[in-house]
């Protein structure tokens, strides 16, 4: 069975997308029967599900089943099948089957549509002319029973804020587009960057205030459709970086030496760097379907916020330091699924916080899903390198992660204190995986202790071995799986499980290599090499 706590879900107005916890037990090529009101709406491998053709503000009976193997039909919407398979038994639709989950669920009301390009507000889609302040008061306007529609077009803006109770729908052919101008970026606002709380320049869009010690302030936002959002990328990063640069001249020839610490020169005149979506706390956040394309720096980052969810987007920022497709910082239940990433960076950070701001804050970052996410190049999933606040609960499956730099990285610096654990991957491709830490961005006061990595395991996994660097478009053997702890004792990595992992990639054999130091209670089960 699934627990019915896990099993979740996003209503839209014709539409529910349903998305689960992969059930423990259940094989990597489990099939399962979506039925609503009893009738079958199809069929998927994969853990998430979206039934169209619904009718608004309506309840529906939603049943999850396990079907056998033989009996996979292809994936279909509700009104189809329903109309295809209306009073038949048998395999498909049938009453037999193990029922996983069974809920009550309803659409949401249809919505008024805010036409930017309408009255009062007159956006022009035509790429050049500047929509800011027509945008931001059709954001403004924006009640719960609307939606801000943007049509086709490229709608040329700088920051923009959103508030509660408020939906963004791009349609099909609609890029919101910020500038690459810095000032379109002001004011600065409270945010974090690297696990260090600062001024940075607005994103382009903006959700939330940022309180560490505060309660969400922003709530039931939606950001939804079949457009792209954009910003100005690597152009825009480096003129905010020179621009920072110039105001901190006088601290940064002060620190001498200790720059050596950050990862490199531009670290520090980077961390104002705006993201392409800041999320601080914010409360019942849906992305849903767009193209999420060249922040200055991070493209999805929550901070101090809960229940963000993100699904079907694909992320660009081939070409941005820091290109980070998905962030979540101090945050919790936050969930993506069904995403691909061409990041310059990780496709996925998990963060929270920094030593010694981090170890202060206290702010542990948990109960993170991601499943059915691959990605075509850059770093892969990342936990770390800031997890002073800590890093538990996360689940990862169905991820393919195989051309990637890194594959699957827990990382941090001895400075860092903190901890990760209860972290469990399967069903999962990937380069390499790696426990370590690593010797960049180690700048700030350390924790009395080093880290705690414990508590981890690997399941049904096939590793190539081979890592891919799209920075230098070169392939490049290394080890499978590495694994260090820290040189204190009592602060081993430890408690550490490998099951049923397949090392190697058709086509090429080599001797593979596992490689482990400072390690205690790591078990391996029924490893295997191509």
């Amino acid at each position: 069975m699934i627990h019915l706590e896990n099993v979740k879900h996003i209503a839209g107005s014709d539409s529910i997308t349903i998305y689960w916890d992969k059930p423990e037990g259940l094989s990597a090529g489990m099939q399962y029967q979506v039925s609503v009101d009893g009738k079958t709406a199809g069929t998927t491998a994969k853990t998430h599900f979206t039934v169209t053709g619904l009718a608004p503000d309506t309840e529906y009976s939603v049943e999850i089943k396990r079907i056998p193997m033989q009996d996979i039909i292809p994936d279909q919407s509700y009104i189809a099948a329903r109309n295809q398979n209306s009073g038949q038994s048998g395999a498909f639709g049938s009453d037999d089957l193990p029922v996983l989950a069974k809920m009550c669920l309803a659409t949401g009301k249809a919505k008024e549509r805010l036409d930017v390009t309408g009255a009062p507000y007159y956006a022009s889609g035509d790429g050049k002319t500047m929509n800011t302040a027509a945008l931001q008061k059709a954001f403004d306007d924006c009640k719960a029973d609307q939606a801000v529609y943007l049509p086709p077009g490229t709608f040329l803006t700088g920051a923009l804020r959103m508030h509660s109770d408020m939906e963004l729908y791009l349609e099909e052919g609609a890029v919101l587009q910020g500038t690459d101008v810095v000032e379109d970026y002001l004011p600065r606002i409270q945010s974090r960057f690297e696990g260090i709380e600062n001024e940075s320049y607005s994103s382009l869009l903006n959700l939330g205030e940022l309180d560490h010690g505060g309660d969400y302030n922003c709530r039931n936002v939606v950001i939804r459709g079949k457009g792209t959002i954009a910003s100005g990328g690597r152009v825009l990063a480096e003129r905010v970086i020179a621009s920072e640069r110039e105001r901190l001249a006088d601290y940064l020839a002060e620190l001498g030496d200790k720059i050596k610490e950050c990862e490199k020169p531009e670290t520090i005149p980077g961390r104002v760097r705006p993201r392409l979506i800041n999320i601080s706390n914010c409360q019942n956040i849906v992305i849903s379907g767009v193209s999420l394309k060249n922040g200055a720096s991070w493209n999805v980052h929550m901070i101090y916020s809960d229940a963000v969810v993100t699904n079907g987007c694909t992320f660009y920022s081939e070409d941005v330091w820091n290109g980070d497709g998905w962030d979540p910082d101090s945050s919790t239940n936050c969930t993506i699924f069904g995403c691909r990433f061409y990041t310059g960076d990780d496709s996925v950070a998990i963060k929270s916080g920094k030593n010694p701001e981090g170890n202060i804050i206290d702010r542990p970052t948990k109960h993170i899903r991601i499943f059915d996410c691959s990605c075509a190049f850059g770093h892969g999933i990342a936990i770390g390198s800031e997890m002073s606040g800590g890093v538990e609960d996360v689940r990862i499956w169905d991820c393919d992660m195989s051309d990637s730099l890194c594959g699957i990285e827990i990382k941090g610096t001895k400075k860092r204190g903190g901890y990760v654990r209860d972290v469990h991957v399967r069903d999962c491709a990937a380069a390499r995986v790696m426990f370590h830490a690593v010797g960049y961005n180690d700048d700030g006061i350390g924790a009395p202790v080093p880290p705690v990595f414990e508590s981890c395991s690997f399941e049904n996994m096939s590793i190539t071995g081979e890592y891919f660097d799209k920075h230098t478009d070169t392939r490049a053997e290394c080890d499978a799986i590495e694994l260090v702890g820290f040189d204190e004792p009592g602060y081993e990595l430890k408690n550490i499980l490998f099951r049923d992992i397949v090392i190697g990639k058709a086509g090429r054999s080599r001797k593979q290599t596992i490689a482990l130091q400072l390690c205690q209670n790591i078990t391996f089960e029924r490893i295997g090499c191509i």
